[in-house]
Formats: C-alpha cells, structure tokens, sequence
C-alpha cells in the first residue's frame, strides 16, 4: 500500500503541478481582490476533484462499455503523460490555446474553465487517475487510498491557488521554470513505465 501511495502521489502530484499552477492564477485572477481569489480557488479545486473522483470510480465502467482494455488506456495515457511531460521540459505546454487564453483573462468566472478543467483536472490527471484506481482494484482499501492521495494533491492545488503570489515572488520566473522542467522529467520517466506496463500486459494476453 506504500508503493501504491507514493506511485500515486507522485503521478497526481507532477500531473496537475500545484507548484505551475501559482503563476497561471496570478495572470488569471492577481488583479482581484482576496476574497474572490479564495472563492475562486476553492470553486476550482471542488470541481476539479468530483470530475477526478468521478473517472476514478466509474473509469472502469466507462472502458469496458467502449470495449477498451485497461492496458490499452495504460498505453494511451502513458503516450499523453510524455507529451506533456515533453511540454514541460521545454516549455511548450499546451493547455489551453491563446483565444481561451485571452477568453479566461476577460471571463467573469474563471474557476471552472480553464482552472478546474483543463489545469487541475486535464488529460493527463483523468488518464492517471483511472489507471491507478484501475491498478489498485486488487488492494485492500486501494481504490480508497487512491482517491485519498487524490484529494490530497487537490488541497496542496488548493493552497498553491491561495499562495499563489507569494509563490510567484519567492521563486521567480527562473525558479518556477526549473521546477516545472524537474516535473516534467519525472512525468516523461513514469509515462514510459506506464506504456511499458500497458505493452507488456497486451503481449501476455495474446
């Protein structure tokens, strides 16, 4: 269960970056006052955990109507996770395009879009959160253990929101950059594990 923990958080963790995501909220919402950044924040994580918990517990469910195999999404996930681990490392990140970009700046409401979704709670965070809650069927409590280690990345998403500025000003532009190409090395590291997994399981089958 501490692998499954650690493998989780990990994955979760470098997946949705609360570290990457201070900078964003202080271009989104640095001009608002307190109050309605803390309401932002809070809105933001909310929604962004229901639609993980939601993939989390009825993923399975899901792929087995569309007659997918879980190691096929394992590929598929795994190949997304390095592209954007990819991105990260050269900061090509993607998450959003320049007109939903310059939408967001100007929307009244920027908690659910793009913040919930696709910054917290992205392809990338669906992929891994259903291939987790997948590989943890087989454990005791692991399901439980996942959407645990889930909500606990989503609230240190929650106080990066809420530090945001402060964050943006102890790091830098600089600090913040080496962070997020840190991440995104070991993201592209555990995107390869995955499709290795995924293949290896699809080779077995036959």
């Amino acid at each position: 269960m501490s692998a499954l923990f650690i493998k989780a958080f990990l994955t979760l963790f470098v997946v949705m970056d609360p570290v990457g995501l201070a900078p964003v909220f202080v271009a989104l919402a640095g001009t608002r006052p307190p109050f309605e950044q803390r309401r932002i924040a809070l809105r933001a994580v909310l929604v962004a955990g229901a639609v993980l918990f939601a993939f989390a517990l009825g993923g399975a469910w899901l792929l087995e109507h569309l007659g997918i195999s879980l190691a096929a999404f394992r590929i598929a996930g795994g190949i997304l996770l390095f592209k954007i681990g990819f991105d990260m490392i050269f900061a090509h990140r993607e998450r959003e395009t320049e007109e939903e970009k310059e939408e967001a700046v100007h929307r009244e409401d920027i908690s659910v879009f793009p913040l919930a979704i696709p910054l917290i709670a992205g392809p990338g965070a669906l992929a891994s959160v259903m291939i987790l809650a997948g590989e943890a069927r087989g454990e005791p409590l692991g399901v439980a253990l996942v959407l645990g280690t889930a909500g606990l990345v989503l609230g240190l998403c929650y106080y990066s929101l809420r530090l945001a500025g402060y964050l943006a000003r102890l790091l830098g532009r600089t600090g913040v950059n080496v962070v997020t190409r840190i991440l995104g090395v070991l993201l592209s590291a555990l995107a390869v594990q995955f499709v290795g997994d995924g293949v290896r399981v699809l080779l077995l089958a036959e």
